[in-house]
This record gives structure tokens, C-alpha cells and sequence, in this order.
């Protein structure tokens, strides 16, 4: 850096002919003509030297070298207009760079949640009783792929607490993308689907699910469940396998709201089992004031044979369901709260891997209700504790009360 320079940049500064700081570089020592403002710039972060502790004040610097020094400079405040101008096409390009730089660094984003569950269960038959306890975590990644498309991936990781088995894991459970093509809106991959309110189906799986519209929406889907969570099937490697297509419409009018849609469930189980079931369902909801209210009816037509029985035999094909609330806990506002109710009367028919945290007794079907709140403890922190009461539609017999309490962290 010639001597000029030097002493323009540490003017431009500032620089007075006090020493601010030891001396950083080996080859500038006390003394040294630069030695005051080689220290200032080092100081104020303009300049860095090399690797090997010297600032190498004899090597011919390149003008892109210079063009960050000037950067720098600019960034601290310093009156650098004729270097800026000398070096506009070089800062010119290191604008972009940097930019771009900024844009990738958020085109990634990392967000997580921290579940505390324990469930106490007394159940008549069934399965008896016991309890749950247990921390899931989930990681999720979102990457920006352009203004109309983005990525998501999930990784989830479950430690129960209720055994020393060992048998925690952490697994890849979602992997989709979300976008536009036209005027459709899209998700496709592994994510997770939410039919009719949950009533029918909320779990992960693997398919593409189209909507239209926005105040009147409609949405169709087709795909493979993929839930570990399905109470009415055989399975196979711990995962239900079954095809799937339908679609519903949801039309918004303000205060209330009304839904109906179809679902065909094919080769329930295994491939090729031949065991389907075709759901349709009607839905509405109001709000006033704080309260919402909302209630469905579902129809299901099973078919097919376990063996020489017919699969569905003596299962009920129809059902209903109502719920209340009472405002709600946002997980961004400490203090806020909710009180929510529902009622189920399902039969078997009528649902394939259900939303409710209740006993749903398999493919029998059930009913019963489930009264809860919910409490933000602090800032993304909410605190949920529910109490279930259910019994199985085809034998009466078997009966379930459980209390479910979590602590959901997000972050």
C-alpha cells in the first residue's frame, strides 16, 4: 500500500498519532513512518494483514483487495468519495457478491419443537392400564427454492421415558415441496395430510395434494398413507400401507364456514388385500365473539374380505362429531388461553388414523368426549392438558379414561 494511500485512509478515519492497540503486524514495527495508521485501521477492522501475523505493506495489492479495504472504510463512516469512485466497478462487484451472500445465508431457515408428554390411562380392557411418557423433538428445515417454490424437511427423534429399552430413533419423517403452478396452489412428498378436519385422517403421507380458489377452495389429493398410527389396519413393518385418493371443498363466508369432500382408501393394510373403504363427509363452523363452534357428519362404505369374512362386518358406517372452544393459546403471547370440548361418535367406518390424542379402539369405532385448555407458560412455550373418555362402538365392554398433559417448546 503506497504511503499516500495509507495516510489518506487513516485521514479519512480520523487518525490521530496515538497508539490505540499493541502492534498487530511484525513488519510494520514502532517507528515506522505507517506505524500510527497502519494501527488505526487494524484497530477499526479496515485492515487484517495475512495469516503469518504481517501486513505486508511492500506486496502489490490487487484492486479487488483494495475495493473491500474501501468497503470497509465506507462501512465505518469514512469520507473515501475518490477512492470509491476509483474503485466503483470493483465495489460495484463486491456489492453483489455480498448480497448474494446475504440472500443465500436466509434462503435456509432452522426451526424446531420440544413435546413433554405423560398420558395416565385407565382403561377397562383394551389396553389396559399404563402411561406414556416421553420427549419427542423435531428439527425442521425450510430453503427457499424460488419466489413460488420452497423445500421442507423434518427429522424427528422420540426418548421414552416409560422404559430403558433403547429403542429411541431419530428418522427423516418429512419431505415435500410447496408451490404454485398457475393459479393451483401444490404440496408434494412426504408431509402431512389433514382430511376433513382430521376426522378422517392427520398423519404423514406420501402424495400430491392440489387447491384452488380462496374464499371458496378447492382441493384434491391423491397418494399412499404412510401413518404409524393406524388403529384399524394389519401392518406392514410397523407402517399401514394404503392408496388413497379424493378431495374436499371449503368455503369460507366470514363467520361461518362449511366443508365437503370424498376419500377412497384402496388395499387398506397390505397391497393388493382388496380391503377398501370410501368416505364422504359435510362439515360446518361458526365463530361469536370468542366461542367457535363446529360439527360433521361422515359415511364410510367399506368392502372387501379378511379370510372368508367380509372385513367390515358388524363395524358401524357412519358418525358424528362436535366441538367447542373458547379462545386459544398463542404460542407467541405469554398469558393467553383456551378451553376447548369435543364429542365423537364414529363408527369403524368412518376414520383411518384419526387427530383425537383418545382412545379410538382400532377399527371398531367410538365415542365419547374429551374436555381440555391450553396455557402459554412464556414466549413459545404452551402447556395442554386434556382428559378423554371414550369406550369401543363394537363392544361396550372396553372402555378408556386417560389425562394427557404436554409441554410444547417451539423455537
Amino acid at each position: 500500500m503506497k504511503k499516500s494511500l495509507v495516510l489518506a485512509m487513516a485521514m479519512a478515519l480520523g487518525v490521530t498519532a496515538s497508539a490505540y492497540a499493541a502492534n498487530p503486524f511484525s513488519d510494520v514495527p514502532a517507528g515506522h513512518w505507517a506505524y500510527d495508521s497502519v494501527n488505526k485501521l487494524a484497530a477499526a477492522g479496515i485492515v487484517d494483514g495475512y495469516g503469518n501475523g504481517t501486513f505486508g505493506g511492500d506486496r502489490l495489492m490487487t484492486r479487488y483487495e483494495m475495493a473491500q479495504i474501501v468497503a470497509k472504510a465506507m462501512a465505518k463512516g469514512a469520507n473515501v468519495d475518490r477512492l470509491a469512485a476509483e474503485f466503483a466497478d470493483e465495489l460495484d462487484s463486491l456489492g453483489v457478491r455480498v448480497a448474494a451472500l446475504e440472500k443465500k445465508s436466509d434462503n435456509v431457515k432452522i426451526t424446531g419443537e420440544a413435546r413433554f408428554r405423560y398420558v395416565d390411562q385407565k382403561a377397562k380392557a383394551n389396553d389396559g392400564d399404563g402411561y406414556v411418557a416421553d420427549l419427542r423433538s423435531r428439527i425442521w428445515l425450510t430453503g427457499q427454492v424460488n419466489e413460488d417454490w420452497k423445500y421442507t424437511g423434518m427429522i424427528e427423534n422420540v426418548q421414552n421415558f416409560a422404559n430403558d429399552a433403547g429403542d429411541e430413533g431419530t428418522d427423516f419423517q418429512r419431505a415435500y415441496v410447496e408451490g404454485k403452478l398457475g393459479g393451483l396452489a401444490v404440496t408434494a412428498g412426504r408431509y402431512n395430510a389433514f382430511f376433513a378436519n382430521g376426522n378422517i385422517y392427520d398423519d404423514r403421507a406420501d402424495g400430491i395434494e392440489l387447491a384452488y380458489g380462496d374464499k371458496v377452495k378447492v382441493m384434491g389429493a391423491a397418494g399412499r398413507a404412510n401413518s404409524e398410527n393406524d388403529a384399524d389396519v394389519a401392518e406392514v413393518d410397523g407402517i399401514a400401507a394404503h392408496t388413497y385418493a379424493g378431495g374436499e371443498v371449503v368455503a369460507d363466508f366470514g363467520a361461518i364456514n362449511a366443508t365437503a369432500g370424498y376419500y377412497n382408501f384402496k388395499d387398506i393394510g397390505v397391497k393388493d388385500s382388496g380391503v377398501d373403504n370410501a368416505i364422504w363427509f359435510v362439515g360446518a363452523g361458526t365463530t361469536f365473539g370468542d366461542f367457535g363452534l363446529n360439527a360433521m357428519y361422515l359415511k364410510g362404505d367399506g368392502s372387501g374380505y379378511d379370510g372368508a369374512d367380509k372385513y367390515f362386518d358388524g363395524i358401524d358406517d357412519d358418525g358424528w362429531t362436535a366441538g367447542l372452544t373458547f379462545k386459544g393459546a398463542e404460542a407467541t403471547e405469554k398469558g393467553t388461553w383456551g378451553l376447548f370440548a369435543n364429542y365423537y361418535d364414529q363408527g369403524g367406518q368412518t376414520y383411518i388414523a384419526h387427530t383425537t390424542d383418545a382412545n379410538t379402539f382400532g377399527g371398531d369405532g367410538f365415542k365419547g368426549y374429551g374436555v381440555g385448555a391450553n396455557y402459554t407458560v412464556a414466549k413459545n412455550m404452551v402447556l395442554t392438558a386434556v382428559y378423554y373418555d371414550t369406550e369401543n362402538k363394537f363392544d361396550s365392554s372396553e372402555k378408556d379414561h386417560r389425562i394427557w398433559t404436554d409441554l410444547t417448546i417451539t423455537f
